[in-house]
C-alpha cells in the first residue's frame, strides 16, 4: 500500500515544480524504469515541457550532492525524466495498467495535499505579517528584546562570585 507520506518524499522542486523522478515512479507503478521510459518516449506528444521534462546534468550533480540520487552511475548514464503533477496524471493513459491508475489516484492526493499546506503556509504568513503592522510597537519592543539577548552573550564576563580556590 503506498502511502500520501511515502509519495510526499519523493516528490522534489525542480526548475521551481514540484516533480517526480522517473525511477520513483517506476518503482510506485512496480515496472522498470526503462519500461516506464519507453511507454514515454513511444506517446511523446503527450507529455510537452511543462508536463514533463529530462534533468541536465547540473540538476543530476545538485540531486546526487542532496542525496536524492545515491550516484551518477546508479542512472546507468540516462538523464531521469521529472514529471509535473499533470505528466504524472498523463502516465496512466500511458501505462495503461490497473495499478497505475490506482497510483495515479494516490500521487494525484499527495499533490493536493503539498498544495493545500503550502496554500495554510501562506495564509499564517500573511496572518502574522498582519499582526506585526497592527501592533507594531509591540513588534519593534520584541524585536529590541531579541538582539538585547543576542548582544549581552558578547559582552565581557562578569566577576563570578562564591566559593573561590
Amino acid at each position: 500500500m503506498t502511502t500520501p507520506e511515502i509519495i510526499k518524499d519523493k516528490i522534489y522542486e525542480i526548475r521551481g515544480q514540484k516533480v517526480m523522478l522517473d525511477f520513483d515512479l517506476a518503482v510506485l507503478y512496480q515496472t522498470e524504469t526503462r519500461i516506464l521510459k519507453q511507454a514515454v518516449r513511444r506517446n511523446i506528444n503527450r507529455f510537452p515541457s511543462d508536463f514533463m521534462f529530462a534533468l541536465t546534468a547540473e540538476e543530476i550533480d545538485a540531486m546526487v550532492s542532496q542525496f536524492v540520487i545515491p550516484s551518477k552511475q546508479a542512472l546507468g548514464g540516462a538523464f531521469p525524466f521529472a514529471f509535473t503533477e499533470q505528466g504524472v496524471a498523463m502516465l496512466s493513459s500511458v501505462l495503461n495498467s490497473e495499478t497505475a491508475i490506482a497510483i495515479n489516484i494516490s500521487i494525484i492526493r499527495a499533490f493536493v495535499l503539498i498544495r493545500q499546506f503550502s496554500l495554510t503556509y501562506e495564509d499564517l504568513k500573511l496572518r502574522i505579517e498582519n499582526i506585526e503592522q497592527q501592533f507594531p510597537d509591540i513588534y519593534k519592543a520584541l524585536n529590541f528584546l531579541v538582539d538585547k539577548e543576542n548582544n549581552s552573550h558578547n559582552k565581557t564576563e562578569r566577576q563570578k562570585i562564591g566559593y573561590k580556590k
